[in-house]
């Protein structure tokens, strides 16, 4: 049972490129146990970041497992800020904005959250900050820009910069959302629609290895994809082109020696992020790193719990040292 969301109102936001938005809404959910010092700031805190589409990813499958044999629950307090740009938080659809939404950036997104942690909970310095995929981009964003406000950082199935065909990808959207006539008139309408869903087909394609999807039948694909683009159904287009914009530049390659922080990497497949290319270089990038790998033993599109058995309890034993 996952916590349910509660919402605060920041007075303002400032964009780095000087825009202002006044009033912003930020969702964010809690769980687990705080702890404090003798002043009263919270000394456990763990945010997590998730990635693009959540019912597929490693984590949240592995969760689950972690927590039942790590006991983590009573040890750390799990804080989930969803991020700008995001439904339900400050973005280009839920404040109205649409295609007049500010242009923001990776940086623009941290500073988005360190200001709600400032806002709403007292908190000197954060225990540790866990992404997956993309929402591995705004924890090495942050551990790079304000590296001594975290002790430790674990990724999953990420990478330091959108490059190769991930770069080709995010074009492939532009490109897409560029050819939309209607782009900038408001409402619903019939060329926005199938353009998303164009999008969603394309997502979809990436969403797991070229193994898994070799070894499903057509009827079994048909109806994974329908499963997906159900999830995905109510995603905005307004959303969904800022966010794409903000990846175009994202690259802190040359900032990974600024973290601090412990760090865990571990891939748990080869479908959207890869071993070679984009997580085994933090081994010598980023000092005190830990870089796993998980042999692809997966055999089904959703992930089983045999299939985080091992790499979940390199997990347990990462985060232990946290307690």
């Amino acid at each position: 049972m996952y916590p349910e969301s509660n919402f605060h109102v920041m007075e303002s936001f400032e964009f780095e490129y000087g825009r202002v938005l006044e009033n912003v809404e930020v969702e964010y959910k809690t769980f687990g146990t705080p702890k404090y010092d003798e002043e009263g700031f919270i000394t456990n805190a763990v945010l997590f970041f998730s990635t693009f589409n959540g019912i597929y990813s490693f984590l949240r499958e592995s969760h689950k497992y972690i927590m039942d044999n790590g006991n983590f629950t009573d040890e750390f307090y799990f804080i989930v800020i969803s991020p700008l740009g995001i439904p339900g938080t400050c973005s280009p659809s839920s404040t109205g904005l649409n295609y007049e939404f500010p242009r923001y950036t990776l940086l623009d997104v941290v500073n988005f959250k360190r200001q709600f942690l400032a806002d709403k909970f007292k908190i000197k310095k954060i225990l540790g900050l866990v992404g997956e995929g993309i929402g591995g981009y705004i924890v090495l964003t942050w551990a790079c820009e304000f590296p001594d406000d975290m002790e430790f950082i674990f990724l999953a199935n990420s990478a330091a910069k959108l490059s190769g065909y991930r770069f080709i990808i995010s074009k492939v959207l532009e490109l897409i959302i560029d050819s939309i006539d209607d782009y900038y008139t408001d409402g619903y309408s019939v060329s926005k629609t199938k353009n998303m869903m164009a999008i969603n087909a394309l997502l979809f394609a990436h969403s797991s290895s070229k193994k898994i999807f070799n070894n499903l039948g057509n009827d079994e694909i048909s109806a994974i994809f329908e499963d997906f683009n159900d999830e995905c159904f109510f995603r905005d287009i307004y959303d969904l082109k800022f966010r794409n914009d903000c990846f175009l530049e994202y690259d802190v390659v040359e900032k990974l020696g600024n973290i601090k922080a412990k760090s865990f990497f571990v891939s748990t497949n080869d479908n959207y992020f890869n071993y070679e290319l984009d997580m085994l270089p933090f081994k010598d990038q980023v000092s005190n790193s830990i870089v796993l790998k998980q042999e692809d033993v997966k055999e089904k599109y959703y992930f089983e719990e045999k299939d985080y058995d091992h790499i979940g309890e390199e997990v347990i034993a990462f985060f232990k040292q946290f307690k």
